[in-house]
């Protein structure tokens, strides 16, 4: 009993964590990694090795590629902080828009001539 409990619990978390990763890599439009590319360019695998896809070549080919989204991911993330930051920092900033800062103007006056 106590096993089936764990691997239910088991289960369960791995299915959350690639709802996750699922629903982040939706978010975020990531390019599509091909297995012949990643097999023969990063692998150096001749193309014949690379036609056979063995299982091992699969589990490396999806750790890669696990590996890489992440990173992506990531990366995707903080070029959006950074440019929320500086859309409301820098660009929502009212002493670079002082026509912008809203209120009555009034007029002071200046020094006598």
């Amino acid at each position: 009993m106590r096993t089936i409990r764990a691997c239910v619990i088991v289960a369960g978390a791995v299915a959350l964590f690639s709802a996750r990763a699922q629903a982040q890599s939706e978010r975020y439009h990531l390019e599509d990694i091909n297995f012949d590319m990643w097999c023969q360019e990063e692998q150096h695998l001749p193309p014949d090795r690379c036609d056979r896809r063995l299982p091992g070549d699969d589990a490396a080919f999806a750790a890669y590629v696990d590996k890489i989204e992440t990173y992506e991911i990531q990366n995707l993330q903080r070029k959006e902080k950074e440019e929320n930051l500086n859309q409301v920092i820098i660009h929502s900033d009212p002493i670079d828009h002082p026509s912008e800062i809203p209120g009555p103007q009034v007029n002071i006056p200046g020094p006598p001539n």
